[in-house]
């Protein structure tokens, strides 16, 4: 039998992390780096992409910073395509890039706005996980792990596309699951609570900021390297027997 840190060692696996270049999607990046996965990032921006490929570089991992819209359909395949000839067959896919429209509700968001927070956090989901298990299937396995949110369980009247998208990233993951599983790729999710992100600080400083704190028992938001270990452990050895879950980091909000 492994022993316990063994169950745990990425060396040499290859994996992709979409919005890899900051908040959530950094610092899974750093953590599979770190567990020695050779890691791919996937961002819209150049200077954030090369900030964290510098982190990355540090630890000591190959890795490669790709300039990707996950909006951009064309893109995709060609940007999987260049992290395998560069760093190898795509073992590991994390779908983490997001976008949200804090529109207020169905009478106000935009039919624009609806469509652009579908196609990033459930359509990108759908498409890059179909290129990346293809490559799996070659490699005989593999690992994908999609993140949702507090909001794939809760409704919300403010972010009606992006608890629409965040619930059916849930079950996208189950489906996957069932599919996936005779051809040894494990498909399973992460669902964060209040972390703080960039995309979260407005909230912050909004009256529902209390109401979050009085309802998560840990007392406090999340901080995004929290999230590393959970990735970490579904990208492993150690989740091999694990698929179609969803394991909430939420410091206890889901409970109440």
């Amino acid at each position: 039998m492994a022993k316990t840190p063994a169950l745990f060692d990425l060396t040499g696996r290859v994996a992709v992390v979409t919005g890899g270049n900051g908040g959530i999607g950094r610092s899974i990046a750093l953590g599979l780096a770190e567990a020695g996965a050779a890691v791919a990032v996937f961002g819209r921006n150049d200077e954030k992409n090369q900030r964290v490929l510098s982190e990355l570089k540090a630890i000591g991992v190959p890795s490669v910073a790709v300039r990707v819209d996950v909006t951009n359909r064309a893109g995709l395949e060609p940007a999987l395509n260049r992290v395998e000839s560069e760093l190898g067959g795509i073992g590991i896919l994390v779908n983490n890039a997001g976008n949200v429209s804090l529109s207020g509700g169905v009478l106000q968001e935009k039919s624009e706005d609806w469509d652009s927070v579908i196609e990033t956090q459930l359509s990108a989901v759908f498409l890059l996980s179909k290129l990346a298990a293809r490559s799996m299937l070659s490699h005989k396995g593999g690992k994908i792990i999609n993140i949702g949110s507090m909001y794939s369980f809760f409704g919300s009247g403010l972010v009606p596309s992006y608890s629409a998208a965040k619930g059916a990233i849930i079950q996208l993951t189950k489906s996957m699951a069932i599919e996936l599983a005779p051809h040894n790729i494990q498909v399973n999710a992460i669902a964060p609570g209040w972390i703080e992100t960039d995309m979260t600080a407005p909230v912050r400083t909004m009256p529902m900021n209390d109401e979050i704190l009085a309802r998560t028992p840990a007392g406090r938001w999340g901080q995004p390297e929290e999230l590393a270990g959970t990735a970490v452990y579904l990208a492993s050895r150690a989740s091999d027997f694990v698929t179609g879950a969803t394991i909430r980091v939420d410091g206890g909000y889901s409970i109440r």
